[in-house]
């Protein structure tokens, strides 16, 4: 594929996984998000969706059935196979994965493939959504996986919605922390650029930002940026993790806010412990909340 050819994928969605949906409902939601209900996989798994007005959404992920996903693994299903290796690793929450969207799902199953960074067999699968009117919808979706062996700890993949759910989820997607789209996801890497070609391939997207502590490639919805230990301390505050291995590891998700006075004081109100950091707010990771959350105008 040529540079000319490419289409810059955005972001689809970010996985988050958690300990216990139930945590991590009462966390988002004292956070000041809207939280969608609970849905079910069909492999095991289960999320409660936080959907944002640019069309991007996080999916903090749970575990409804051990067995189903154990099943799943065995049967090569990369998603879970991924997630039971990052709990694995890493512990029961944090910052897995991100999705970009794609309208060709196979194709960039043979785009990674091409560029040796395929992340396992495409997945298509389908579930139910209750919408807040207390009707029901089905949504068809086909995954194809973008990974790299040197980093087991985090991992892209192409979100295809062949049948998408309802685009009309303007109750869902209005924030009382005034959070209107996701301006940007932080990974970490002792050497970002080991990672270059993973991030550009995910990504679509040839054009890279370099800065003086890692890296940044804009998408059409939100900026992958990775950082050395360095930048995220300068750019974030946030401290190094003693004996940290090698390989990427997501550290922060960046939202963009209609008002910082009014998040702040909707944070405050709620008892959410939080830092102003360079006219951001920089909430640190709780139960349900596995990594940093950040909020900017």
């Amino acid at each position: 594929m040529t540079v000319s050819s490419r289409t810059p994928r955005p972001i689809d969605h970010l996985v988050l996984p958690v300990s216990d949906l139930g945590v991590a409902r009462d966390r988002l939601t004292a956070l000041g998000f809207t939280v969608a209900k609970d849905a079910r996989h069909p492999f095991g798994t289960e999320n409660c969706c936080v959907f944002l007005s640019d069309g991007s959404y996080l999916e903090p992920l749970g575990i409804a059935n051990r067995e189903e996903c154990e099943e799943a693994a065995r049967e090569g299903n990369a998603f879970i196979a991924r997630d039971q290796a990052f709990r694995f690793r890493r512990g029961i929450e944090g910052f897995s994965g991100v999705a970009m969207a794609t309208n060709d799902a196979l194709d960039d199953d043979r785009r990674y493939a091409a560029a040796g960074l395929s992340g396992g067999s495409v997945l298509e699968f389908s579930r139910d959504m209750l919408l807040p009117d207390g009707t029901s919808a089905t949504g068809s979706f086909r995954l194809a996986f973008a990974a790299d062996l040197r980093s087991p700890d985090f991992f892209f993949f192409a979100s295809q919605r062949v049948q998408p759910l309802p685009s009309d989820r303007k109750a869902l997607e209005t924030h009382e922390n005034g959070v209107v789209a996701l301006a940007e996801v932080v990974l970490s890497e002792q050497n970002p650029t080991d990672f270059q070609y993973l991030v550009q391939e995910a990504a679509d997207e040839r054009e890279v930002e370099a800065l003086s502590f890692g890296m940044s490639v804009d998408t059409p919805r939100g900026r992958i940026t990775v950082l050395n230990d360095a930048g995220l301390e300068g750019f974030y505050g946030i401290a190094p993790v003693a004996g940290t291995d090698r390989g990427l590891k997501g550290r922060a998700v960046v939202f963009k806010v209609s008002s910082l006075t009014a998040c702040q004081r909707a944070l405050t109100e709620r008892g959410v412990m939080l830092q102003i950091r360079d006219n951001r707010i920089v909430v640190p990771p709780a139960p349900g909340q596995g990594v940093h959350f950040i909020f900017g105008e």
